[in-house]
């Protein structure tokens, strides 16, 4: 793993499809460290486990789901949340302890914004850092290309119209934040986060909207 922020840690990138790249986010905190995402990666597990441990798992969909989660609970008892519209999907690995499925606060700094397009249950996730920023988890709504721009995760074959229209009403939700670092979940290029101000959000959320909508 690899510190990114005050209290941020990366994990090892993963490629599950190729031309496709991922990485999870472990967030260190005095209440209990939380873990965005998900790693297939036994050793970073083993490093998580240095810093603290994993109090909390947090999915921002279905797409995260594997069987480490199931070693990250064994390990640590970590509490995994995710949204409601995905819960049968979640138990063909773990039941979920946490469930969402409006915007709320949770852990007393964790944002949670459901965003749903890429999959029903697709949540984004704020975090306020006692750092000073505000940390920004996209998952698969909202990734990273290859000429740091960003795009709307809408797969032509598996999503269809509908989803289109809920994930552009998604985009215009997150374009009205204003972090400081946004990490998507999978992402083309080199890296899967980026640094930010409140003009180039607005202008990467725009240019996503306008390939999303043609």
């Amino acid at each position: 793993m690899q510190r990114v922020q005050p209290d941020i840690w990366e994990t090892e990138m993963e490629s599950p499809f190729p031309g496709l790249t991922v990485h999870a986010y472990l967030l260190t905190r005095d209440g209990g460290n939380v873990l965005f995402y998900n790693t297939g990666h036994q050793h970073e597990i083993d490093e998580m486990a240095e810093l603290g441990g994993v109090a909390y798992q947090y999915l921002s969909h279905q797409d995260e789901l594997g069987e480490t989660l199931k070693t990250i609970h064994q390990r640590f008892g970590a509490k995994l949340g995710g949204h409601r519209a995905e819960r049968d999907e979640f138990a063909r690995y773990r039941t979920p302890d946490i469930l969402f499925e409006r915007r709320e606060m949770h852990l007393g700094s964790v944002e949670v914004i459901p965003t749903p397009g890429h999959s029903p249950g697709s949540t984004c996730f704020l975090v306020h850092s006692p750092h000073g920023k505000r940390y920004l988890f996209t998952g698969d709504t909202l990734y990273r290309g290859k000429k740091s721009d960003w795009h709307a995760g809408f797969i032509p074959g598996h999503n269809d119209e509908k989803d289109r229209e809920q994930l552009a009403e998604s985009l215009r939700l997150l374009r009205e934040l204003e972090p400081d670092v946004v990490f998507g979940s999978a992402f083309v290029g080199d890296r899967g986060f980026e640094e930010t101000t409140p003009e180039d959000w607005k202008r990467h959320v725009d240019g996503a909207l306008g390939r999303l909508l043609g």
